[in-house]
């Protein structure tokens, strides 16, 4: 089993595209679509098989609270972060770009466990609606 997609309440869908596109290098997905109306959000590509939708809280919540549960003003249980990993070069070189746009960057420690088994180190940061992302990487074997 993969992870299909994740859903990001965003409060501005073009704003999100700059950070996830321009900053952290995600490729976009239906953003023509999106722009000429046919797709109701954008996407960006994390991989091969991995998706965030990026949905407009104030225009589609009405649409998905039904179905994602969580009370009718969060359409769904928020989550506390997402976690991605890369290799240590990826990750030293995506660091210094986001110190470098202002990102604050917040130590999550070394040796933390996660899918892979024990991080070498990770940080977390917020994208521009608030939402908890970490980045991390592991040993890689020599």
């Amino acid at each position: 089993m993969d992870v299909d997609h994740i859903v990001l309440w965003v409060d501005d869908p073009k704003v999100s595209l700059d950070f996830y596109v321009d900053l952290l290098g995600f490729e976009p997905v239906r953003l023509k679509e999106y722009e000429e109306g046919s797709a109701r959000f954008p996407s960006v590509r994390l991989n091969a098989r991995t998706i965030f939708d990026l949905m407009d809280r104030s225009a589609l919540l009405p649409l998905v609270r039904d179905f994602t549960g969580g009370g009718a003003e969060i359409g769904g249980q928020p989550i506390n972060h997402v976690c991605m990993s890369t290799d240590e070069a990826a990750y030293n070189a995506l660091c210094e770009k986001l110190k470098g746009a202002g990102v604050t960057l917040k130590s999550g420690g070394r040796d933390a466990f996660g899918a892979q088994g024990h991080a070498v180190e990770s940080v977390y940061f917020n994208d521009p609606d608030g939402n908890v992302l970490e980045l991390r990487y592991y040993q890689t074997s020599p």
